[in-house]
C-alpha cells in the first residue's frame, strides 16, 4: 500500500516563497501519513513574463529549490516528486524538468517534458511553450520500491502512446504534474486522466496548479488521483492544499486481468482511399 498525497499550489513569481509554500505543504502531508508525494508542473515560478523567468531561472546544479527539496526528502525519509521546475538549459532554452527524490535525498530520476503546449485559446491567450523550453526526448519508468512509476507532465497526458509504451515497460502509476488553463480544465482534465488510467489499468496522480496566480493567470487546479479501473479517489479544488488517497498497486494488475486491452496490440497497415 502507498498512501499518496498530492500538493496543489498556486505559484507566484518568487521562487523563495514557492519553494517554501511547497515545502510547508510536504511536511503537512507527511505528518497525514504520505509516503509519497508529488507537487504541481512548475512548483518553483509560474512567471509569464519569459526575459524576466529567463534572468531568475538557473541550472539544476545551482538552483536553491533543488538543494532545499532533497533535504527534505531525506528529512522526511520520503519518496517526492516534485512535478516539475523552471530550469536553465541548453542556450537560451529552459527546462521543464520533473524531479523524483529518493528518501536518502538522491535524485532517482529527471523527466523533462516532451510534448510542449502550442495553442492559442478561445479566450484570445496564445501560449507558446516551445518559444521558451527544450523539449525532452526520452520517456522515463523508475523502479522504485513503491511500485514502478511512469513520470510525464501536464501536456503530456494528451499523447496516449507515451503512457501506453511506459504501462508496457512495467509502470503502474503515472504521476501528471499540470497547470492546465481553465478552459481546457473544465473540457478535458477529467476525461483525459481518466482515459489514461483506464487504457492502461494504471494509478494516475495529477497535481496541479490552481486559481488566479499573482500574475493574472489562472489555473484550473482539481488535483487528481484515478485508480486503474478509472474511479476518481481523491480531487481537489482550486485553492491550495492537499489531497490523499491509499493506493494498492495490485489494483493494476487486476484491472489489466478483467480488461487485458494493454497486451492486445496488433500490427496493422493503413489504407488511405480517395474515392472520385
Amino acid at each position: 500500500m502507498i498512501r499518496a498525497a498530492l500538493i496543489q499550489l498556486r505559484s507566484g513569481t518568487d521562487m523563495a516563497r514557492n519553494a517554501a509554500e511547497a515545502s510547508a505543504l510536504i511536511r503537512e502531508a507527511v505528518g497525514q501519513g504520505a509516503t509519497f508525494v508529488s507537487t504541481p508542473e512548475m512548483t518553483n515560478i509560474l512567471e509569464p513574463d519569459r526575459p524576466r523567468l529567463r534572468s531568475l531561472a538557473k541550472s539544476e546544479s545551482e538552483d536553491e529549490s533543488v538543494e532545499m527539496f532533497s533535504a527534505l526528502a531525506h528529512d522526511l525519509g520520503l519518496w517526492l516528486n516534485i512535478g516539475s521546475l523552471a530550469l536553465k538549459g541548453p542556450g537560451d532554452k529552459l527546462l521543464n524538468r520533473s524531479l523524483l527524490f529518493a528518501p536518502d535525498g538522491s535524485i532517482a530520476a529527471r523527466y523533462d517534458k516532451i510534448h510542449l503546449f502550442d495553442v492559442d485559446l478561445p479566450t484570445g491567450e496564445s501560449l507558446r511553450e516551445s518559444h521558451a523550453y527544450e523539449g525532452g526526448a526520452e520517456a522515463v519508468l523508475v523502479e522504485t520500491p513503491l511500485g514502478p512509476i511512469g513520470l510525464t507532465i501536464c501536456y503530456d497526458m494528451r499523447f496516449p502512446h507515451l503512457y501506453r509504451a511506459l504501462a508496457k515497460a512495467g509502470a503502474k502509476l503515472f504521476t501528471v504534474p499540470s497547470a492546465f488553463t481553465v478552459p481546457t480544465g473544465q473540457a478535458h482534465w477529467h476525461v483525459l486522466l481518466r482515459a489514461r488510467a483506464i487504457e492502461t489499468g494504471s494509478f494516475v496522480l495529477a497535481a496541479a496548479q490552481g486559481g488566479r496566480h499573482e500574475s493574472g493567470r489562472e489555473t484550473y487546479g482539481h488535483s487528481l488521483i484515478v485508480s486503474p479501473w478509472g474511479e476518481v479517489l481523491a480531487e481537489a479544488g482550486t485553492e491550495p492544499g492537499i489531497v490523499i488517497a491509499d493506493l494498492d498497486l495490485s489494483q493494476a494488475d487486476l484491472a489489466r486481468a478483467r480488461i487485458p486491452a494493454l497486451f492486445h496490440d496488433r500490427a496493422m497497415s493503413l489504407t488511405v482511399l480517395k474515392p472520385d
